[in-house]
């Protein structure tokens, strides 16, 4: 029991950490250029609440089930020798995650012109198929940026062939893979393949599961336009909600936690059933593993049924509202560095960032730190925020931000260590989570809104901008790193094992 109050208290003071700032600066600015409606703020408030605790809880949660299952998965699949099994297996898991994933169905209803269950499966087929396809690159050993550039050329070769209104959704479909739910599990599924393999680069080649995977949802909707040719994609935001006392305020919030019960019961599932079959055929892991495990599932579903509540219902209208009275402003600029400083601040509080940046510092034995990378995360999304803050005001093509940032990011990864190039990419898609779907969307929305521009053009593509900036900065970061430990630095040294990561009394027989 002391165990998990010490570490609740410490995930306590890493969620209030991450969203004291960006409550502080809503409220700076609902109190200055931007008045906000006393029930909007209310509920933001009253979200903001609801995102500490939850995140609270699905942190601790990742560390004590999520991330544990993963490993012992991937390990044992791996070790199996079985590879036709295992890539079949790795095919159904990314399927039938994809399936359950929420976001998957807003993404549905943003595309009109395609029937719902097409898109799903389509999507679907394609991150099964590159979670697949990433498996066999740990398994073989083979270079992440050759196999970026090509499957990036076909991205940017389909990209140039669709319509301009279906381009910025297609490009933030690839965020659809990257719930705060399998992030976790894939990443460590990833160290898990990795680790049968016992040359210098398998430590590097741990990472990147995340970039693959991102890109199959990419190509399986751009494919789907051009065989369904989508015209005139429209997007109505919204009414945002009028309280009047606090008894409405509480069931706002309670009429929507039975259907996020249900969304994230329906997404956990595959995964929990997924590791109760392996630990009855194969894994066997002893009742004390098992029942730590069974306590993090439960704080990972508590923890993320009150995120993505206090986010989606308290976030949501906030963000629109801001955006829309800021773009109102005679000096509408000011979006852009306003747009930047949320940026910085509200990467922080993705609950995913949070087991990346651990499992990068344990991976690296600190060689990496996680607040040196929290720092390129947060310098890459605040970059990007000033980007499409950018597109929203000016109306330029999504196309002229997309193609020279993934042009620079490939670049770069022939001259960093290849642990940072993998890095980069998983950040890329660990970044662009539910705090960019409910916050800064809307934000970019309601100020595409007062200006009179086109939002599906516009506004749309937030997600994609968010996933590209980070594969610059990180990678930026690993620039500097091979600089400062000098020229041959292309691994990075004094990595921890692999079984030092698993815990003594379940560690599994390699």
């Amino acid at each position: 029991m002391e165990f998990y109050q010490t570490k609740l208290a410490e995930k306590l003071k890493e969620a209030l950490t991450a969203v004291l700032p960006i409550i502080g600066l809503v409220l700076l600015l609902s109190f200055t250029i931007a008045p906000v409606p006393p029930s909007i703020l209310l509920l933001f408030l009253f979200g903001a609440v609801l995102l500490v605790v939850g995140m609270m809880l699905f942190t601790l949660g990742a560390e004590l089930a999520m991330t544990p299952m993963g490993e012992k998965v991937g390990t044992k699949m791996a070790n199996s020798g079985r590879f036709w099994i295992v890539f079949f297996l790795c095919f159904f898991l990314g399927f039938v995650i994809t399936i359950s994933e929420p976001d998957l169905q807003v993404l549905a209803e943003q595309v009109p012109s395609i029937p719902n269950i097409v898109l799903i499966l389509a999507v679907a087929f394609g991150v099964g198929f590159f979670l697949v396809v990433a498996m066999m690159r740990m398994l073989f050993s083979r270079s992440l940026p050759s196999m970026l550039i090509v499957c990036y050329i076909l991205v940017f070769a389909l990209a140039f062939l669709v319509p301009k209104d279906f381009l910025a959704v297609a490009f933030d479909s690839g965020g659809v893979t990257t719930g705060p739910m399998t992030v976790p599990f894939i990443m460590s599924m990833g160290v898990g393949f990795a680790a049968v393999r016992s040359d210098k680069h398998a430590e590097d080649d741990s990472f990147g599961l995340v970039a693959l995977c991102s890109i199959g949802p990419v190509l399986a909707v751009l494919l789907l336009g051009l065989l369904y040719h989508p015209k005139d994609a429209v997007y109505t935001p919204a009414a945002l909600p009028v309280l009047h006392d606090s008894v409405e305020l509480w069931r706002h919030f309670a009429r929507e936690f039975p259907e996020y019960m249900k969304e994230i019961m329906i997404s956990l599932l595959p995964i929990a059933v997924f590791f109760a079959v392996f630990q009855m055929v194969s894994l066997k892991l002893k009742k004390k593993t098992i029942l730590k495990i069974l306590i993090g599932v439960v704080y990972t579903y508590v923890g993320l049924v009150l995120f993505l509540t206090g986010v989606n219902v308290g976030f949501m209208p906030a963000g629109n509202h801001l955006g829309q009275t800021i773009a109102a402003l005679p000096y509408r600029w000011i979006l852009i560095p306003i747009g930047m400083t949320i940026g910085y601040f509200i990467v922080k509080a993705e609950p995913a960032v949070y087991v990346l940046m651990e499992q990068v510092e344990e991976i690296t034995s600190g060689a990496i730190s996680g607040n040196s990378m929290g720092i390129s995360l947060s310098l890459g999304v605040a970059v990007s925020i000033g980007l499409a803050m950018t597109r929203v005001l000016t109306g330029i093509s999504i196309f002229w931000f997309i193609l020279p940032g993934y042009v620079i990011a490939i670049c770069l990864s022939f001259f960093v260590p290849k642990i940072f190039t993998a890095i980069a990419f998983d950040s890329g898609g660990v970044a662009s989570g539910p705090m960019t779907a409910t916050f800064l969307l809307p934000f970019a929305m309601g100020a595409c809104q007062a200006i009179g521009g086109d939002i599906v053009r516009d506004a749309f593509g937030i997600v994609a901008m968010v996933a590209m900036t980070p594969l610059i900065a990180i990678q930026i970061q690993g620039a500097i790193y091979k600089f400062r430990a000098g020229k041959d630095a292309d691994t990075i040294p004094e990595t921890t094992s692999y079984l030092d990561i698993l815990a003594d009394d379940d560690i599994i027989e390699l």
